[in-house]
């Protein structure tokens, strides 16, 4: 692959031209001659299974997408997707090597399946699926299902870093002096004390209990209602767009 640096139809595009392949990556083009391959390259057991792998190994991706953008480091020009799928294509692969026999085989092969297969892999092989890769922190491996919680440990010192990235994009990090830091799924810091702005849901006291019969016989009167206290919180906004993995 060679590195386009004048300015020309390469530097502004992706795809290919008289033979040649124009690839860009972050703020960079490359060419390359494109690969001629028959058509049974395509179609023999061996392809389609590598086929089948390649697309269960993106129905993973894109169900851990906004976990992975914070927990693995992007490496040269390319995104923490393609760094994820570089690390652990191998493993991920042997994974899924039985879920793809069923696929080719015609069998239905959904999310929960893929993340089953993982998951029993990940159990029988500790260290094989890196799930945290950051500079100045060790790397975390699957073990199991994958966690809802990822702490990061510095090689060197006390540092550590709690990594929560929930349903609706929202990245909790906890960090070692103790300051908290939230973003929403567009990677916006919401709050340095680590609330969204605007008030804290409040919460509804209980209703006064009934008094006791006093010395006179009469019934004691009812306690009032708590008031709710707190403004509403604004959820945090979905995360939008796909990045899809390659070498």
């Amino acid at each position: 692959m060679v590195k386009i640096n004048q300015v020309g139809i390469g530097r502004k595009s992706s795809g290919t031209i008289d033979g040649i392949t124009y690839v860009t990556r972050g703020s960079v083009t490359y060419a390359r001659s494109a690969p001629t391959m028959p058509a049974s390259m395509f179609n023999s057991p061996a392809a389609k299974k590598r086929q089948a792998v390649f697309k269960m190994i993106q129905m993973h991706l894109k169900y851990h997408l906004k976990t992975i953008r914070q927990t693995i480091m992007p490496k040269g020009n390319g995104n923490a997707s393609n760094r994820y799928f570089s690390l652990n294509f191998k493993a991920l692969t042997l994974a899924l090597d039985a879920l793809a026999e069923q696929y080719v085989a015609g069998e239905d092969v959904t999310i929960t399946d893929v993340e089953n297969a993982i998951s029993t892999y990940a159990a029988e092989h500790p260290t094989s699926i890196t799930i945290g890769s950051m500079s100045g922190y060790r790397d975390v491996f699957l073990t199991g299902a994958w966690p809802d919680t990822i702490t990061m440990n510095a090689l060197v010192g006390d540092s550590t870093v709690i990594i929560i990235v929930n349903e609706n994009g929202v990245q909790t990090t906890y960090h070692a002096d103790g300051t908290v830091s939230v973003s929403n799924g567009n990677g916006a810091n919401l709050d340095h004390n680590g609330n969204q702005n605007g008030g804290t849901n409040g919460t509804n006291e209980t209703d006064g209990t009934d008094g006791t019969d006093g010395t006179n016989g009469t019934n004691g009167t009812d306690g009032t209602d708590g008031a709710n206290t707190g403004g509403n919180t604004e959820g945090g906004l979905n995360e939008t767009g796909e990045e899809g993995s390659g070498d």
